[in-house]
């Protein structure tokens, strides 16, 4: 991911999740084995993972950087 595509804690961010379209925040960078969002979690710094929190149910899930997008700004 390039500089300007790295997402950072509190960018707000939209995803799809059962064929539609969540949006939420960024809790936090994942870049090591754990777990988060209720299973385990393989992510490494060349494959980081991202914790996200829905605006609407205020559940977490975690994604892969590209099944994210950036809506703008932070919260």
């Amino acid at each position: 991911m390039a500089k300007k595509d790295r997402l950072d804690k509190g960018d707000k961010v939209a995803w799809k999740s059962h064929g539609k379209t969540v949006t939420g925040k960024v809790k936090r960078k994942i870049s090591e084995r754990t777990s988060a969002a209720g299973r385990t979690v393989d992510a490494s710094d060349q494959d980081p993972q991202y914790e996200v929190e829905s605006d609407k149910s205020g559940r977490s899930a975690v994604h892969k950087p590209s099944a994210l997008r950036r809506k703008g700004g932070k919260s």
